[in-house]
């Protein structure tokens, strides 16, 4: 949540002010109607207001999930899950959709894995179905 508000932060003042900077320069050099400088301009003008409309909703809508002890070893979001495959040990946390990171372990919880994980406990064999097949992971550990 502190990257998003960061981010936010950083669009309304530091970017905004850049891409008014860059638009004005763009006025002076003439004929707006085949002024690529300035067609480039609004373009990015439109991508950075449209960014922080998105943050602004992300953020109202968020919820803080603490993360508590005594999950009772049942999946939920903000619980890290160590599951086997076969003979493969992984590791993952089930975060919201804005947080996922696959390449650093962080499933979203709308994930066909994160989904099929959650409401799970400690010695279940979940069967995930992906556009690759089927997959079946034994949860080790929930915490």
């Amino acid at each position: 949540m502190q990257a998003l508000t960061q981010e936010l932060k950083d669009l309304k003042t530091k970017k905004r002010i850049e891409v008014a900077d860059r638009l004005k320069a763009a006025k002076e050099f003439g004929d707006l109607s085949e002024n690529s400088e300035y067609t480039e301009a609004r373009e990015e003008q439109q991508r950075v207001e449209q960014r922080i409309f998105e943050l602004e909703d992300m953020l109202k809508k968020a919820e803080i999930i603490e993360k508590k002890g005594g999950s009772g070893g049942i999946v939920r979001v903000g619980s890290v899950v160590e599951v086997s495959k076969g003979a493969k040990k992984l590791k993952y946390e089930i975060v919201g959709s804005s947080e996922a990171d696959p390449l650093s372990g962080k499933i979203s919880n709308e994930s066909p894995l994160g989904e099929s994980f959650l409401g799970c406990k400690e010695g279940d064999i979940v069967v995930v179905t992906t556009p690759a097949g089927e997959h079946k992971y034994k949860i080790e550990k929930v915490s």
